[in-house]
């Protein structure tokens, strides 16, 4: 990267072409689709006026506008598929170290634009594997309009935001901000415990996120994570633990998620590993593969709680002019039980109570390596190095 001192400019992009296969999904029948998943455009920029802009675009919408093949996935009327995310995905200015030296080696900042609330882990299109976990909107908040202002000092990272509840509905919709921004807000505060390890913990309040109009009901959201990222036998290492609660309608529905995922690096090979524990709601469908939205609470048939395994592969294949192409392969295998009562019967849905799926892929990458999401500003201090998806650590 050129010096802070002076202007400087980032791109990068990247995109997966993938075939990816279930068995069974709703309906009892097996399904395999190839894709284009994951296709992202990146822009960074700063050092003018201690400013940094951030930018990400995101064309699922345009690649995979039903979704993308994810057993136990959920959220913005998808289900069992992951949702594409909208084409702005991130487009954030930054204003950092506001105190200039009357805080000593401290730094405030104050980011806004459309991005990621400070809460919960990265994006997990930043993590190192292809598969989306079923807890994605659990463990992130994404695409509102935020404001956000984080304050470092020493090892420990503050972040408090405002944002508008309102999920997208659609890839090119922007956030409400007339009427609803600001309805909402998180905070999370990171600590380094050692070289390349973090702990972190998040509190968020989401008003009618499901309901664009705000008459919706309101989320209450915690999220803990312990993170490292560091060389195990001289081999590149990261692992993450993080666990999620949300309460939705004072308690009405409760779902919890328990994540712990781990990546290992020899050469060009990395193998990872993730163990997932996490709760859904099973919303009145419309289709096989989308719920009613917004969901009344009378359309909740119950909750079922998603045990996956999930085991990767990827090499480094190419790496030439900034340019690196990864050919990749993941299995995972899912079991599904009810939550508490409810109507909801996962055998009369899929045929059994477990699902297998699989990945062949290419990830082609070019340009800057795609960064942790999420955090902005003082916090972008906080990162440290990242096993990259396009490869190995940089």
């Amino acid at each position: 990267m050129v010096a802070q001192s002076r202007p400087w400019v980032e791109l990068g992009g990247q995109a997966v072409g993938a075939y990816e296969h279930v068995d069974p999904v709703p309906g009892g029948d097996a399904l395999g689709e190839v894709r284009v998943v994951q296709p992202a455009l990146m822009l960074h920029a700063g050092g003018v006026w201690r400013l940094r802009f951030t930018g990400t675009l995101n064309f699922e919408g345009a690649t995979m506008p039903e979704g993308e093949l994810a057993p136990g996935n959920w959220g913005e009327g998808f289900i069992d598929r992951r949702h594409p995310h909208t084409y702005f995905h991130e487009l954030i200015l930054s204003a950092g170290d506001l105190l200039g030296r009357r805080d000593g080696p401290s730094s405030l900042s104050l980011s806004l634009g459309k991005g990621f609330a400070p809460f919960g882990s990265d994006d997990p299109m930043v993590r190192p594997f292809l598969r989306y976990p079923a807890n994605h909107h659990l463990s992130q908040i994404l695409e509102r309009a935020v404001a956000i202002a984080a304050y470092r000092v020493g090892p420990l990272t503050a972040e408090a935001g405002l944002f508008d509840g309102d999920e997208p509905e659609r890839p090119g919709q922007w956030p409400r901000i007339g009427g609803r921004f600001g309805d909402s807000w998180s905070g999370r505060l990171t600590g380094t415990v050692a070289p390349g390890a973090t702990l972190s913990g998040s509190y968020a309040h989401v008003h009618s996120p499901e309901h664009r109009g705000g008459a919706g009901t309101d989320q209450e959201k915690w999220h803990a994570a312990a993170r490292w990222e560091g060389t195990a036998g001289g081999h590149p290492t990261y692992a993450l633990v993080e666990w999620a609660r949300t309460s939705e309608a004072d308690g009405f529905v409760v779902l919890h998620s328990v994540l712990a995922e781990g990546a290992w690096t020899a050469g060009p090979h990395r193998l990872q590993y993730r163990f997932e524990r996490t709760e859904r709601p099973e919303d009145e469908r419309v289709s096989r593969f989308r719920t009613l939205r917004p969901h009344l609470e009378n359309s909740i048939l119950g909750v079922t709680r998603w045990t996956t395994h999930t085991l990767g592969y990827q090499l480094a294949a190419f790496r030439r002019s900034g340019v690196r192409i990864d050919p990749l392969a993941e299995m995972a295998y899912s079991r599904a039980t009810v939550v508490g009562g409810g109507l909801f019967d996962v055998v009369g849905l899929y045929g059994r109570d477990y699902v297998w799926s699989f990945s062949l892929g290419v990830r082609v990458s070019a340009g800057m390596s795609m960064p942790r999401m999420g955090r902005y500003g003082a916090a972008t201090d906080e990162e440290g190095p990242m096993v990259m998806p396009g490869g190995m650590m940089p």
